[in-house]
């Protein structure tokens, strides 16, 4: 058993051949050698020669820095502003086809606000419900929402909900909570779809 097995010597050779690369690398004379030591009166010169090719001549006047650096923040905020108002404004677009004739029209972009904003949070459907409406709804308990949400949530994955045809004013607060809710829950369930069917 003197012999090794052939995918070690394999191995072995590569690691050989490796190690005499990298020592015919470290001993070949170079021009140019990083400086280890900063300290060194040679490494400063090399440093300025470094700092010769960043020259910021052009960007002298402090002017000039700020009203670009004021420029790239601003496309930079377009880039991630725009994405999300055009979803915000296809889920306000999409409740108010389905909802604008019972729900006033600032309920329903409130909603889709805040469920654009709750959807991708680590939280349940439910909370994702209640925080949804509950600024909208703020003569009524935390607690009292969950009892609401929580048949919407289980409610998710199947049926829809039938909504009530009626004036907004003539709902009574039960039912304007729940259609809320509703709103909501369409407006999460629409955002979840989205997100597995993007364009």
């Amino acid at each position: 058993m003197s012999s090794q097995p052939i995918q070690y010597q394999d191995c072995e050779d590569a690691l050989t051949q490796a190690q005499v690369e990298l020592l015919e690398a470290l001993l070949q004379p170079q021009d140019e050698r990083y400086p280890w030591n900063p300290a060194e009166p040679e490494a400063q010169i090399y440093f300025e020669e470094l700092e010769q090719g960043c020259s910021l001549e052009p960007w002298q006047d402090e002017e000039e820095i700020t009203s670009a650096s004021q420029e790239f923040f601003e496309q930079l905020q377009q880039c991630w502003v725009l994405p999300l108002t055009a979803a915000t404004d296809s889920l306000q677009v999409s409740l108010s086809e389905q909802f604008a004739n019972v729900v006033p029209q600032v309920r329903l972009e409130a909603i889709a606000s805040k469920a654009q904003e709750v959807f991708s949070s680590n939280i349940s459907l439910v909370e994702q419900l209640v925080l949804c409406v509950q600024p909208l709804l703020p003569n009524w308990s935390k607690d009292d929402l969950f009892v609401f949400a929580r048949p919407l949530a289980s409610a998710m994955r199947g049926r829809s909900e039938l909504v009530k045809t009626a004036e907004w004013t003539e709902l009574s607060q039960i039912e304007q909570v729940r259609l809320s809710l509703t709103v909501a829950r369409s407006a999460l369930a629409q955002l979840k779809n989205d997100q597995a069917n993007p364009e």
